[in-house]
């Protein structure tokens, strides 16, 4: 009885979501953007010819070309878990050529002014700590805190942790390459490569922020890439970061959200330049 129960609710399960029974055949392999909000996404989506809308869950996928290649704009909602989910779901549905996760960020740099772009090198993890050992009544001090490398390998199935190293996930080579060159003709501002640190945390602590910037390396902070990135690499799928400053309480520059335009703006570049060089 156990088991045919098992075999119904499993049968229920998968008619009741059949955006899972089947990956969508696509050719060529379309390219994935993801963008958090509404803000980091709309002029993308404007941009797409032949729009068709799918939605999985609670996330939502805008299908079309950009010069007639296939590109997919993913809203994936803010933060690191639904930046994971959306990044599976993506992946096991659409098989993708290679992602772009873009949008904004706050600046960890003193040089970064509000406007500049930074190209992730890499993403690394600020969001994985372990805390000193405090008695009762001492208080919490966030600065002491100690990186935890989430990173697994092969060796690590008794859920090794590495304390002091940080989660790094690379850019990919090739995406950053094509961007460097799309930066070259970037008005707004600066293009720089960097180190992208999301979390689910909204920092605002210029001690705490120096040093993620002196032990990390970090240029910018947002909540999206990392998780991102590592979902892309455990599938093997090219991925690259690019996120606009939108403030830097380092030295001041106020908030202008019409820093995402700008920045939605240069990752079509960077798409249609992509997309030549896939066509070659």
């Amino acid at each position: 009885m156990a088991c045919l129960m098992s075999i119904f609710l499993g049968a229920v399960l998968l008619m009741a979501t059949p955006a899972f029974s089947q990956a969508l055949p696509v050719s060529p392999r379309p390219l994935l953007i993801q963008g958090a909000l509404r803000m980091e996404t709309s002029r993308l989506i404007a941009n797409l010819k032949g729009v068709k809308i799918e939605t999985i869950g609670a996330w939502t996928f805008w299908r079309g070309t950009v010069d007639g290649y296939p590109v997919i704009v993913s809203r994936t909602r803010m933060g690191a878990s639904h930046a994971a989910a959306t990044t599976a779901l993506a992946i096991e549905r659409y098989h993708p050529q290679a992602i772009i996760n873009q949008g904004t960020a706050g600046g960890h740099d003193p040089t970064l002014r509000v406007g500049d772009i930074v190209l992730g090198t890499s993403a690394v993890s600020l969001a994985a700590f372990k805390t000193p050992h405090r008695v009762a009544e001492s208080g919490s001090n966030a600065v002491d805190w100690v990186a935890i490398d989430l990173t697994e390998s092969e060796r690590d199935d008794d859920g090794e942790l590495h304390e002091g190293q940080i989660m790094r996930v690379r850019g990919d080579a090739a995406l950053l390459t094509v961007a460097k060159g799309a930066g070259r003709h970037y008005p707004p501002g600066r293009v720089v490569e960097g180190v992208i640190g999301p979390s689910d945390v909204w920092n605002e602590e210029i001690d705490r922020i120096t040093k993620f910037r002196r032990a990390y390396g970090s240029s910018v902070e947002e909540m999206e890439t990392t998780p991102a990135a590592q979902i892309s690499k455990l599938y093997n799928v090219p991925l690259l970061g690019i996120r606009v400053v939108t403030a830097n309480i380092t030295n001041g520059g106020k908030y202008d959200p019409t820093a995402s335009d700008a920045c939605q703006d240069f990752v079509l570049q960077v798409v249609r330049s992509y997309v030549a060089m896939l066509k070659r």
